[in-house]
C-alpha cells in the first residue's frame, strides 16, 4: 500500500476527533518514517512499510489522545518543541504573551532578570532567551516532569546556561530582589468546568485555577507587588476582565492592558505597578 492510499484509508477513523483528519494522518506517517513534508509529497506514490505501526497510532489518536503527546513535539513561535505526556501542552496563543513580554524586554539596556511561574514545557522561557541575549530567567514550577522536559527543550535550542531551573511553588524557592518581570500562564480554568476530550489527558494541575478560577492568577497579582516587581503579564480566562480588572484597583498601578487571542477571545493582560 502506498502513502497516499494509508492516508486515504486512514482518514475516516479520525474525522471525528479532528478537524483536518487527512493532514494529522500524514504527520503520524512522517513522525514514524522521521521525514519532513517535503519528502512526504514528493514520495506520495512510494510503498508505505509501516501500515502496522500507524494503525496503532490512528486508533490512539481516534480516542482523542493528543496528536502532540504521540509524536512528541508541538509547533510554537515557528519551531518543533519536545512535549511528553504529564506536562501541558503548548497553544498558539500562548505566542502572544511571549510576543508582548518581549516588546518590552527589547527596550531594556541593562540586564534584565525574568521570573517565569510555571513553565511546562519552558516553552515561554526558551523562546525569551533565544529571542534576547540580554536577559536571565528564572523558571519555576511544581511539576519535577515539566521542569525535566523543559530543560530538555533549553539544551536543544542552546540556552540552558541563561535559564534557571527550579522546583517552587509560585514565589516560594524565589528569593533574589532584583527580578524586573513576571510571565505566567498558570492555570484559570475553574474547578468545575468539563474539559474536552482531548484536554483531559492533560495534567489537571496545570488547568484548573480554583472554584472561580482566577485565585492563582490573583495570588500571583498579589504577590508580584509585594516584592516590588515592576511587570506582570499573564494568560487567563476569557471570561475573567472583568474580576481582574475591579482587581488591579487594590494596588498601585501605573498602567495595565488586556489582550485577545487569536479567537478574539480575551486572553491576558500587561501590568505595570507604580515603584
Amino acid at each position: 500500500m502506498t502513502i497516499k492510499e494509508c492516508v486515504r484509508k486512514y482518514t475516516n477513523d479520525l474525522k471525528l476527533v479532528t478537524h483536518i483528519p487527512a493532514k494529522e494522518v500524514e504527520i503520524l506517517i512522517m513522525y514514524l518514517l522521521d521525514k519532513n513534508p517535503i519528502w512526504l509529497h514528493l514520495n506520495y506514490n512510494k510503498e508505505f512499510e509501516k501500515e502496522f505501526e500507524l494503525k496503532k497510532l490512528v486508533l490512539k489518536r481516534a480516542t482523542n489522545y493528543p496528536l502532540e503527546y504521540i509524536t512528541k513535539r508541538a509547533s510554537f513561535y515557528g519551531e518543533q518543541f519536545i512535549v511528553n505526556e504529564g506536562v501541558l501542552i503548548p497553544r498558539p496563543e500562548t505566542e502572544i504573551l511571549v510576543e508582548n513580554a518581549f516588546n518590552i524586554l527589547k527596550e531594556q539596556k541593562d540586564k534584565k532578570l525574568i521570573l517565569e511561574i510555571g513553565t511546562g514545557s519552558g516553552i515561554i522561557s526558551v523562546m525569551l532567551a533565544v529571542l534576547l541575549k540580554n536577559i536571565k530567567i528564572i523558571a519555576v514550577d511544581i511539576n519535577e516532569k515539566a521542569l525535566e522536559l523543559a530543560k530538555q527543550n533549553a539544551i536543544k535550542f542552546g540556552v540552558l546556561e541563561r535559564i534557571d531551573f527550579r522546583y517552587s511553588n509560585l514565589f516560594e524557592n524565589v528569593i533574589e530582589d532584583n527580578i524586573f518581570m513576571v510571565v505566567s500562564n498558570p492555570p484559570y480554568i475553574k474547578d468545575s468546568y468539563v474539559l474536552p476530550k482531548n484536554v483531559g489527558f492533560e495534567p489537571k494541575n496545570a488547568l484548573f485555577g480554583g472554584v472561580i478560577g482566577d485565585e492563582l492568577l490573583k495570588d500571583i497579582i498579589k504577590s508580584t507587588e509585594e516584592k516590588n516587581i515592576p511587570y506582570l503579564l499573564c494568560e487567563m480566562g476569557y471570561d475573567q476582565k472583568n474580576s481582574l480588572e475591579e482587581y488591579f484597583k487594590e494596588f498601585n498601578v501605573e498602567f495595565y492592558s488586556f489582550y485577545k487571542d487569536y479567537e478574539n477571545f480575551d486572553r491576558g493582560f500587561t501590568l505595570k505597578f507604580k515603584k
